[in-house]
């Protein structure tokens, strides 16, 4: 196969990358590296069959020669970048979830696009079934990126619906793994920095909101997974082992030996109170359930992060608690 992967220089992408060259299919990555690095697929880079092209597929773009599949996942996702970056992410929400309908559709290929758990909102269900609606609010900090995902999920079936467009929509719970930034404002990276530099770990509100975290692998194996099937979902992936943000940190504090003592914070504006996929829809169409154990996987990221140099992140640790704050203050 020949597949299109927005977004390929990111976290996630990269990953997914990586995992199509390892299977041997030839690899077209496209990122225009806003938040996405080419660090991520260095790696890559003289593997036969891979190629990375410096595009923003929030303008029209076309790629030569035949694709198999379109795995859209170019989008700034964490609040630090979509807080200080609200255009761009409602523009790859929306014109570049259109281009990327478009290439699948010229070129007879399948798209699977990454949606994501914050279509639910602050859910007043729980756990979350693919069959809730949401409880979104528009107009908060929040809704650039949760409104871009509701519109790309809307765009996506449309296509299929009216144009015949093999796709599919999976939505994304929170991942963590190797290659997330340090200074990303999402809770794992920044309670690990934290912890490794024995700074106070800060937790937002008492901290008893809760996450269902999955490890990257995991996530990559499912995606794949609805790749190489028909489904047209939306399905929910991600892991349902629960956890509060103050159990979390502490035990991120523990594994990194750290003496770290935990901080709370003022919560963030809309930031939801439960998290956990309701994932049977993903077990029984693809046969999917994550299977890497979350303290082994904490314990992986935690040794990237501490053996892995990070002095050209592009948002100071300063900068990160300033945008957030901000958006606290909303």
């Amino acid at each position: 196969m020949r597949v299109v992967v927005t977004g390929g220089a990111g976290f996630l992408g990269s990953h997914l990358c990586e995992k199509l060259v390892a299977r041997g299919e030839d690899v077209v990555a496209v990122d225009n590296f806003c938040t996405g690095s080419r660090a991520n697929v260095a790696h890559l880079r003289h593997e036969e069959g891979f190629e990375l092209l410096e595009l923003d597929v929030s303008e029209p773009f076309t790629i030569d020669g035949p694709v198999d599949a379109v795995l859209h996942f170019a989008s700034p996702a964490s609040p630090v970048d979509y807080l200080r970056m609200p255009i761009e992410t409602l523009k790859v929400g929306s014109l570049g979830t259109l281009h990327a309908l478009d290439l699948a559709e010229a070129k007879g290929a399948r798209l699977v696009l990454a949606s994501t758990s914050e279509v639910y909102g602050d859910p007043e269900v729980h756990p979350q079934p693919e069959s809730y609606w949401g409880n979104v609010n528009p107009v908060g900090p929040r809704g650039v990126y949760d409104e871009a995902k509701r519109f790309a999920e809307a765009t996506t079936l449309a296509y299929r619906q009216s144009r015949g467009v093999n796709t599919g929509i999976v939505r994304i719970f929170n991942t963590f793994g190797p290659r997330m930034r340090p200074n990303d404002g999402r809770a794992i990276p920044n309670f690990v920095r934290q912890a490794l530099a024995g700074d106070p770990v800060t937790v937002s509100g008492d901290g008893s909101q809760t996450r269902s975290i999955c490890y990257v692998d995991d996530l990559v194996e499912a995606i794949l997974r609805m790749m190489d099937a028909d489904h047209a979902g939306p399905i929910n992936i991600g892991n349902p082992h629960e956890i509060s943000m103050k159990d979390l940190a502490e035990w991120i504090v523990r594994l990194t030996t750290s003496s770290s003592p935990i901080t709370f914070i003022e919560r963030p504006v809309d930031d939801p109170t439960v998290r956990r996929p309701d994932t049977t829809l993903a077990t029984s169409l693809l046969g999917w359930a994550p299977k890497v154990p979350i303290e082994d996987a904490l314990k992986w990221t935690i040794g990237w992060f501490r053996d892995v140099p990070h002095g050209t992140e592009p948002l100071s640790a300063a900068a990160t608690e300033e945008i957030l704050g901000a958006a606290e203050k909303h």
